[in-house]
């Protein structure tokens, strides 16, 4: 049964995602580098070490992904700012793996809620404004 659900919850997952414009992609990474996160403080509690370096290695993955997402070009020194504070949540997941530390997890939890609040906040006429000069600037180049 569990492998029905999974397969289904997959399903879903993999349709949310081609349905996605960039803005809900993004929301999307940050709220499962936050699940993975969870997931991996469950696991070191329970001393589950293995199932850990799994969580916390597609936490580290989806942390590049963002990090290297970032337009410098455009966003200027927000974009440098973010950069600066995903590598160092990326270094401290890498300290938790290492410590097996929950409250190294709980401090990368707390730097990347407001971020992924913020970004959910995005008014929908900025978001589309967004879209429209990264049109341009492709069909630029």
């Amino acid at each position: 049964m569990y492998k029905a659900i999974n397969a289904y919850q997959k399903g879903n997952l993999k349709q949310e995602i081609a349905l996605a414009d960039p803005h809900k992609l993004t929301l999307m990474l940050m709220q499962g580098a936050l699940d993975k996160m969870a997931f991996a403080k469950g696991c070191i509690e329970r001393k589950e070490f293995e199932a850990k370096g799994q969580h916390l290695s597609k936490v580290t993955a989806i942390l590049v992904n963002l990090r290297d997402s970032l337009d410098m070009k455009v966003g200027g020194e927000v974009s440098e700012n973010l950069f600066a504070l995903y590598e160092y949540m990326i270094g401290r997941i890498t300290d938790a793996h290492v410590q097996n530390s929950t409250s190294i997890v709980d401090e990368v939890i707390q730097l990347m809620l407001p971020i992924k609040t913020a970004w959910a906040a995005i008014p929908e006429d900025a978001k589309q404004e967004a879209y429209q000069l990264q049109k341009q600037q492709k069909a630029a180049v």
